[in-house]
């Protein structure tokens, strides 16, 4: 069974049999390699709102990661 056949499927699974599915694949999955708290992205987005940090652009964003791999 593809991927495609398992999608269609799962489409006809009543919401909480859908809602299950996704929970045991997110397990399944395992856990990241960042762990970030709640707290951390309250903390944040307060930063950010304040103004003591500055938001940056997608393409700002991937141009450090480029950069990155480039050292």
């Amino acid at each position: 069974m593809n991927v495609e056949e398992i999608c269609a499927e799962a489409s006809a699974l009543s919401q909480a049999d859908r809602s299950q599915l996704v929970e045991r694949l997110l397990v399944g999955l395992g856990s990241s390699d960042y762990d970030v708290s709640d707290e951390e992205i309250l903390q944040r987005i307060k930063e950010t709102k304040t103004g003591e940090v500055a938001d940056i652009s997608h393409e700002e964003f991937l141009s450090g990661l480029d950069h990155l791999k480039a050292s």
